[in-house]
């Protein structure tokens, strides 16, 4: 069955068009940042390695398992890129890396500070190529400071910045939240501040250099914590699932699963309380008086919880007037008509790997939707396409290439970074 609705956005505009994004990036924070982009339009060459390519999310998947051959973690943060595959230490790799730095607008790199300008393809030897250009370095702590040099992963980002120390149950150890947040936060607003700077050039004709840092961004996301340390000198505790600022929010086990509950309004406590039939929580319908009756309020929805299933919760909601849930999984996430009616859950047909579901945050823009075109490539699966179409080399100097190791293609003693078993040679090529 077609899908109209892929159909009626595949007919709009890309927002990023024209735009050419060089991704010199690893594992997650820094590949997502450039998908961003690339969903919405910019052609994003994706430069990896010969052989293995990116082996530190190549080789990441749940439980150690490989289906269809594809690496979920890498499939997440990557699609819509053209793979190919430069040794840049090598002087003729170096010197495609800066044929491709002179005709891209943005160039993002996560790698540790001072590698580039260890290779001689730092900021300020780029930037002579192409005085407009946006370098976009994402690292853990940034480029400078004392953490400069600390290597950073989600859960290490999680820990140093006091997130999983606000995260879990009071008396239970702090915890990390499964999703990788840090990297995803970091390079969604990686991709905010590219596209800053890109107007900024429309309007100056100058690029510029942004300098991220993981932590930070960490720092900033972690709501009223900071503003409160600063208002009063004490640390944020940890609730469990229970919102102390936005009273009632919560999450409450019921007789079959865990539901959901909001109702901050008074019109929408009152409705929780006639829900309940509790008509003594009534009696703290103002902000202030919820605030200094917390825990009974909580204690009491959760008590009641208890005796109800999740639908009956809900139903509840649903004639009342508040907000109920049931906690969903992936699984009902994947089925939801909702969400596949709106393309979050983004099913379509791959070039390479056929059938695959993805998830799209963008396709909600009237005349320029994001899309997802295809996910994640094989190493150097488009070198062809990036040497011959963008750079203009010819068929013979390409082949040269790939005599002298500066380019390759995967390593078929690793699955995930090579085409599906059993590739005719042309499924899925661009060139």
């Amino acid at each position: 069955m077609i899908d109209l609705k892929l159909f009626d956005i595949a007919k709009k505009q890309e927002a990023l068009k024209n735009i050419r994004v060089l991704s010199f990036t690893r594992i997650i924070y820094g590949p997502w940042a450039a998908t961003l982009l690339g969903l919405m339009g910019a052609e994003v060459i994706h430069i990896e390695i010969p052989g293995s390519g990116d082996l530190l999310i190549r080789a990441v998947s749940p439980g150690g398992s490989f289906p269809r051959g594809l690496s979920p973690g890498m499939m997440c943060s990557n699609a819509n890129k053209y793979f190919i595959a430069v040794d840049v230490r090598h002087p003729k790799g170096k010197k495609i890396f800066e044929e491709l730095v002179a005709v891209s607008d943005v160039l993002m790199e996560n790698f540790k500070p001072e590698t580039f300008d260890k290779w001689g393809i730092g900021y300020r030897q780029l930037t002579k190529i192409n005085p407009s250009l946006i370098y976009v370095s994402m690292q853990g702590f940034g480029t400078w400071g004392p953490f400069s040099e600390r290597p950073s992963y989600d859960a290490y980002a999680q820990g140093v910045t006091g997130l999983a120390e606000i995260t879990g149950f009071p008396d239970a150890i702090a915890l990390k939240s499964q999703a990788w947040i840090g990297d995803f936060l970091s390079g969604t607003l990686a991709a905010y501040l590219t596209l800053v700077a890109l107007y900024y050039r429309s309007k100056t004709g100058k690029g510029q250099f942004i300098d991220l840092s993981q932590a930070e961004v960490l720092i900033r996301a972690m709501d009223w914590t900071w503003i409160y340390m600063g208002l009063t000198g004490k640390n944020r505790g940890r609730t469990g699932n229970r919102d102390m600022a936005v009273v009632p929010s919560l999450i409450a086990r019921c007789k079959d699963g865990f539901v959901a509950i909001g109702a901050f309004t008074e019109k929408e406590y009152l409705a929780l309380c006639d829900a309940m039939g509790d008509d003594e929580l009534k009696e703290y319908v103002e902000l202030d008086k919820r605030f200094s009756n917390v825990e009974r309020i909580y204690d009491k929805i959760e008590d009641w919880a208890l005796t109800k299933t999740v639908s009956e919760v809900e139903t509840l909601a649903r004639e009342h007037g508040f907000s109920a849930s049931r906690v969903m999984n992936s699984e009902d996430i994947y089925k939801d008509a909702h969400f596949n009616s709106r393309k979050a859950v983004w099913k379509f047909v791959d070039p390479l790997w056929d059938d695959l579901a993805y998830p799209n945050p963008l396709a909600n823009l009237e005349k320029t939707p994001g899309r997802v075109k295809w996910s994640m490539r094989p190493v150097g699966f488009d070198n062809e396409h990036v040497l011959c179409r963008i750079l203009g080399y010819s068929e013979e100097e390409v082949e040269e290439l790939y005599r002298e190791g500066v380019i390759g293609k995967w390593d078929e003693n690793f699955p995930a970074t090579a085409p599906p078993p059993g590739w005719d040679g042309k499924k899925g090529l661009f060139y």
